[in-house]
């Protein structure tokens, strides 16, 4: 078996060095290609359990000691530095009785095994000779008994041009089922042989033909219509200096960019407002965009236009804000019954005095649904101020209320204490100070 063994290392020798004479550079690549290989290989499992041996004599195996097996790899790059490659080959070794202390009469058992690795170079693999570490998971079935290891180690590779490779490897191999198999060195000398396709040869274009074009412009003088002055292909060599696609000689508006259906010159805007009369909605009356190019529209046509008008669905004037203006006999009733709003001494509490007036107040409101009124209270100097402030909330909100009870929306109404902020006589005599105390209800429509 070794002397087989022996030959067929002797035949792979002679085939790489007669593939080296045909080399070319179609294949070479940083990247490893794909690759099919066939090795030679040597299993020494004395030598570990020698150097484990710390009491005896350590020994190292001799060369014809080694078992050997051939193998099969596939290797492929994954990057310019990292190949990944699988090995599935034959040990012929006594696994019985150096690994197992069984008796066999058996000479030499064959081990079968599966190895995926990947190989690590410090550069791409267009390099002559590449130095790598090896890492990987190994099985194998080795007579009725499966095991597997873990091999780490290191190689180094020929590259003849990326097309025939030789590498030389030596692996650690650390059992994972001492039972079956023992840690081993192992050596591996193979041949591999690139079958990717290869990289295709960029020919360089023949020169260009020597041809008669006056301005330089790449449009032959036959075929150009602007012989003396430099254009463009797509306009039979003609100038196009607004980039629009129409020839300056064709163009309206040579220095604007513009269409084909207005003669090169831009969608025109006949109002200016700057918006385009194929998307204005009021081409010949100024407008705004967000209108369409229309003007600011007056759904009442008051003359206050939607976007100032407090009230565009009712006619009013500027002056009120759109709004109609409100009745001076309604004004004046409003006033007369917050005249007429009576409380508590120190309370929040309405007489009943004060409820004729209100009561008239929700009559003009259920009237007019348009009309608003803002209550305001308002209290003399006496007291603290948070109590003063909170008398005038309090009161202010009792009158809101009582209209609320009448049907009147809450939304229409609107409440607020000032306390005694805003006087209107003077606070140090009985007189001013009753002037002070009062209710204030304005009317108003938006």
């Amino acid at each position: 078996m070794k002397q087989k063994l022996t030959l067929l290392l002797s035949f792979l020798v002679i085939v790489t060095c007669a593939s080296a004479q045909m080399m070319n550079s179609k294949y070479s690549s940083a990247k490893k290609g794909n690759l099919f290989g066939i090795h030679f290989n040597a299993l020494d499992i004395e030598t570990p359990v020698t150097l484990k041996n710390t009491s005896g004599t350590r020994t190292f195996s001799k060369i014809q000691n080694m078992d050997y097996g051939v193998s099969l790899s596939y290797w492929k790059g994954l990057t310019n530095t990292i190949d990944f490659s699988t090995r599935a080959g034959l040990l012929f070794h006594d696994y019985a009785a150096d690994d197992r202390g069984q008796i066999n009469d058996k000479d030499e058992q064959i081990g079968a095994e599966l190895e995926p690795t990947l190989n690590f170079r410090p550069y791409g693999d267009n390099a002559l000779i590449s130095p790598f570490l090896t890492g990987g998971v190994g099985g194998g079935y080795y007579q009725g008994k499966f095991g597997a290891y873990a091999p780490a180690g290191l190689g180094i590779q020929l590259n003849l041009r990326s097309l025939t490779y030789i590498f030389l490897q030596a692996q650690y191999r650390f059992t994972l089922t001492k039972d079956v198999l023992k840690d081993n060195l192992f050596y591996s000398f193979g041949y591999a042989q690139n079958f990717s396709k290869p990289k295709a040869v960029v020919m360089a274009p023949p020169p260009p033909p020597v041809v008669l074009d006056r301005d330089g412009d790449g449009v032959l003088d036959a075929d150009d219509k602007c012989p003396d002055v430099p254009g463009l292909a797509a306009l039979n060599g003609c100038p196009d200096k607004d980039g629009d696609g129409i020839a300056d000689a064709d163009d309206k508006c040579p220095d604007v960019a513009g269409l084909a259906k207005y003669q090169g010159c831009p969608i025109p805007d006949t109002d200016g407002d700057g918006v385009n009369d194929e998307v204005d909605k009021c081409p010949t009356v100024k407008g705004l965009a967000r209108y369409q190019g229309c003007p600011i529209p007056d759904t009442d046509g008051d003359g206050v236009n939607d976007e100032e008008d407090k009230c565009p669905t009712r006619v009013g004037p500027a002056s009120n804000q759109g709004c109609p203006v409100i009745a001076k006999e309604v004004v004046d009733k409003i006033n007369f019954a917050a005249k007429n709003v009576f409380f508590a001494t120190g309370s929040f509490k309405l007489l009943p005095k004060s409820f004729k007036s209100l009561d008239a107040v929700a009559g003009l409101l259920k009237t007019d649904e348009s009309l608003m009124i803002d209550i305001d209270g308002h209290t003399d100097a006496q007291g603290s101020d948070e109590s003063n402030q909170t008398l005038s909330d309090n009161r202010a909100a009792a009158v809101k209320n009582y209209l609320v009870t009448k049907g009147i929306a809450d939304s229409r109404l609107k409440s607020t204490g000032y306390g005694e902020t805003k006087p209107v006589a003077d606070n140090k005599t009985a007189a001013g100070r009753a002037k002070n105390r009062r209710t204030e209800m304005t009317v108003r429509n938006f």
